[in-house]
C-alpha cells in the first residue's frame, strides 16, 4: 500500500501543495484566532502509525523539492501567526499595537533569530519564532543555533510559536525558554572547516 501511495504521490507532486497555494491573506479575519492549547510533554508517547507512513513516504522525494515544500510552509504558517497576533490585540483593543506588529522574517530577513516581533497586550514586546508543520503536535521541527541563542539572550520577550496539523485545522502551542526543559535537542548538523 505505501508503495501505492508513493506512485501516486510521485506522479502527483502538486497534490502535496494544494493547501499552501491558495491567498492567506483575504479571509483571514474570520479564521485569524488559533486553538491554542497545552505543549506536549517530553514523554516517550508513540507516533500516530500514520506518522510512519507519511515518513516512509517522503524519502522518497527529491531533497530540493521537499526544502522547497517546507520553505512555502514555513511561509503560510508565519503569515497565519501574524493574522492571529493582530486580531488578538484588536480584541484586546490594542489596535495601535497590532498596526506596530512586524513580520521580522519577510521584511529584514531570515536572521534575526525570530519571525515576528508582536506585543502582550500590556505592551510588552513578543518575539515569536514560529515552526510549522502538517503532522501532529509532537512532530520534530529544526531550531539554528542562532534562534537558542535568541531564546536565551533575550527569555522574557521570546517563544516558539508551534502550529501543526497546519493543512486540516490548524492548533498551536507556545513554549517558553528555556527550550531544553521542554523538547530534547540533538545536534543533526555540523559545520565542516578546514585547519
Amino acid at each position: 500500500m505505501t508503495d501505492a501511495v508513493a506512485r501516486w504521490l510521485a506522479r502527483n507532486p502538486q497534490w502535496l501543495g494544494r493547501e499552501l497555494e491558495r491567498e492567506h491573506a483575504d479571509g483571514m479575519a474570520d479564521t485569524a484566532r488559533l486553538w491554542i492549547g497545552p505543549a506536549p510533554t517530553l514523554s516517550n508517547q508513540p507516533p500516530p502509525q500514520e506518522l510512519q507512513q507519511m515518513l516512509h513516504i517522503s524519502r522518497k522525494f527529491d531533497v530540493a523539492e521537499r526544502d522547497e515544500r517546507n520553505r512555502r510552509l514555513g511561509r503560510a504558517g508565519e503569515e497565519r501567526v501574524l493574522a492571529h497576533e493582530r486580531v488578538t490585540l484588536g480584541i484586546a483593543g490594542r489596535d495601535d499595537l497590532a498596526r506596530r506588529i512586524r513580520w521580522v522574517s519577510e521584511e529584514d530577513g531570515d536572521g534575526a533569530g525570530y519571525d515576528i516581533a508582536s506585543f502582550e497586550p500590556d505592551g510588552q514586546t513578543r518575539l515569536i519564532e514560529v515552526k510549522t508543520t502538517n503532522g501532529w503536535d509532537r512532530t520534530p521541527f529544526h531550531i539554528s543555533r542562532n534562534e537558542l541563542a535568541v531564546s536565551d539572550e533575550r527569555r522574557a520577550e521570546w517563544c516558539l510559536f508551534r502550529l501543526w496539523n497546519f493543512s486540516r485545522a490548524p492548533k498551536a502551542f507556545e513554549l517558553r525558554p528555556p527550550l531544553d526543559a521542554h523538547v530534547s535537542l540533538t545536534a543533526t548538523s555540523f559545520q565542516a572547516s578546514f585547519r
